[in-house]
């Protein structure tokens, strides 16, 4: 029996995860996901069991556990987390999974809420797996019914890449009925019989032909032929398009490639439609993925040749690039976005440890901050930490620095990947004042529970204290102010590791 309903992208993605019988769900905040996790968390009537995680790369493990017990899973992680759990993604391809494994990887083109623009589509390319680009409600719900099978026909997970504007974005979905639920396909392993070099051949003649069938005779891919001007699309772009091309005259004769599988990618059926074409424009965020892999055909244009911009595609960025497909190379889109220009996101200005970024800002000293809310005193008028690479990793970026420094970092950070750090500071001996921020939660991120580890801590780090300037306070008093002053400058004088939490209520939550 099926089903149309009208409904949202991030509805269904939920829709389809329950139809397609999925029991373990794991997941790390951040944006864009962090609103499909909080879905799953208040819609959840027992069928499936959820967890926050703090590191990526345990999700993914957790999931793969659960699916060669028969268990469908999905993992839910933002672009950024995509690359720690790249370890046991790209070995279970090779290794080979039991019940399908499928990766909800938000991806956060213009990088709202991000330290970085990354495009997870490439992970297709590093893993040699299948990721599927969904436009709105419709084709996510197909995309995810099917990336399940898929991962399950070719035994590897399978990417689905999402967006913020896809969730948000509304549609028909034509649901299908649910497959009986139960134990699902269980891991073989007899794939032990082989080496590791064997599980590879094994994967490339089994596996991949699989995965490039339905990149290039799959239902998910759409193309319309009409005139000697064409449009190859992917993902929320996509549905951008096909409004552009359905709404304005002037583009009505126009054709149109929708790709909903980008990896493998379909060389076959893009060089096809190439070909019966004068102009190719390519519309994807954030990289030119798709362009990277048609320029070859020519006549290809799009971020590269500066027609479009890199990062989000709006309809004017589309219409532009369309009117000017005459030109080899445009120059409109070569100024960069400042903090002025776009407007700051400062941190909340009752933020309780405002007088320790003061402090920070007088010291001498580098100060490696987290991916956390101190990341945005990096800018003037705080400018209190110099530096911020990773989640988790001012304690190792601090270790580097030629001088004795501090690392500034979250409970959440720190119980991410931070604590690997600490475990080498104390190995090497390196000179490091740590600062942990204690909020007991993930404040950027939604406020979920961070797990208090100092225990933990103080076994490796003997030279411990935690600074709690009144417990029942939610600012600093000025007498507090000054003894973190004098506490953080006797520290920096000491030999080896120190670690001071300092302990705050989030204003927030």
């Amino acid at each position: 029996m099926q089903k149309t309903i009208h409904t949202t992208g991030l509805d269904a993605l939920y829709l389809a995860s329950i139809d397609s019988c999925v029991k373990r769900i794991t997941a790390v905040a951040g944006f864009p996901i962090t609103a499909v996790a909080e879905k799953f968390i208040r819609d959840n009537d027992g069928t499936y069991d959820f967890h926050w995680f703090t590191s990526e790369k345990s999700a993914m493990e957790t999931a793969l556990g659960a699916s060669v017990c028969g268990c469908r899973s999905l993992v839910l992680v933002k672009h950024v987390g995509m690359n720690l759990l790249a370890d046991p993604l790209i070995t279970s391809v090779t290794h080979t999974i039991g019940a399908g494994v499928v990766i909800l990887a938000g991806d956060d083109p213009a990088a709202f809420g991000s330290q970085n623009e990354q495009d997870s589509r490439w992970y297709g390319k590093i893993a040699e797996i299948a990721v599927f680009d969904p436009s709105g409600p419709e084709t996510a719900y197909e995309c995810l019914i099917r990336a399940f099978e898929i991962s399950e026909e070719a035994s590897a997970p399978v990417i689905v890449r999402v967006t913020d504007r896809l969730e948000k974005s509304e549609g028909r979905v034509l649901r299908i009925t649910p497959r009986a639920g139960g134990r699902g396909k269980l891991f073989d392993p007899s794939v032990w019989k082989l080496t590791m070099h064997g599980k590879h051949q094994l994967f490339h003649l089994r596996s991949q032909p699989i995965l490039t069938r339905e990149a290039e005779k799959g239902s998910l891919n759409r193309v319309s032929t009409k005139g000697s001007v064409g449009v190859i699309s992917s993902g929320f772009p996509s549905a951008i398009v096909d409004e552009l091309l359905s709404g304005d005259e002037q583009w009505n004769s126009v054709s149109h490639l929708a790709l909903g599988v980008v990896s493998p990618f379909p060389y076959e059926l893009a060089a096809s439609f190439v070909r019966k074409h004068e102009r190719i424009l390519v519309t994807e965020e954030s990289e030119p993925f798709i362009e990277s892999h048609t320029r070859i055909f020519g006549n290809v244009y799009g971020k590269e040749t500066g027609h479009l911009p890199y990062g989000l595609l709006n309809r004017e960025h589309i219409g532009f690039a369309l009117e000017n497909l005459d030109r080899a190379h445009v120059t409109e889109y070569t100024s960069i976005q400042t903090i002025a220009e776009r407007g700051p996101r400062p941190i909340c200005s009752d933020c309780p440890y405002m007088p320790l970024y003061h402090i920070l800002r007088r010291l001498d000293v580098m100060i490696a901050g987290d991916m956390g809310c101190s990341i945005r005193t990096a800018p003037e008028p705080l400018g209190a930490v110099d530096t911020g690479f990773s989640l988790g990793g001012a304690i190792s970026t601090a270790c580097g620095f030629t001088k004795n420094g501090i690392a500034v970092i979250g409970d959440f950070g720190l119980a991410h990947s931070g604590i690997i750090g600490l475990i080498n500071a104390v190995d090497h001996g390196s000179d490091v004042l740590v600062i942990v921020l204690q909020n007991d939660v993930a404040a950027m991120t939604g406020g979920q529970a961070a797990p208090d580890i100092k225990e933990a801590v103080r076994a490796l780090v003997p030279d411990l204290e935690v600074f709690d300037p009144d417990a029942g306070a939610r600012n600093m008093g000025e007498a507090a102010f000054e003894e973190l002053e004098r506490m953080i400058k006797e520290k920096l004088d000491l030999k080896g590791v120190s670690v001071i939490y300092v302990k705050c209520k989030c204003v927030m939550y």
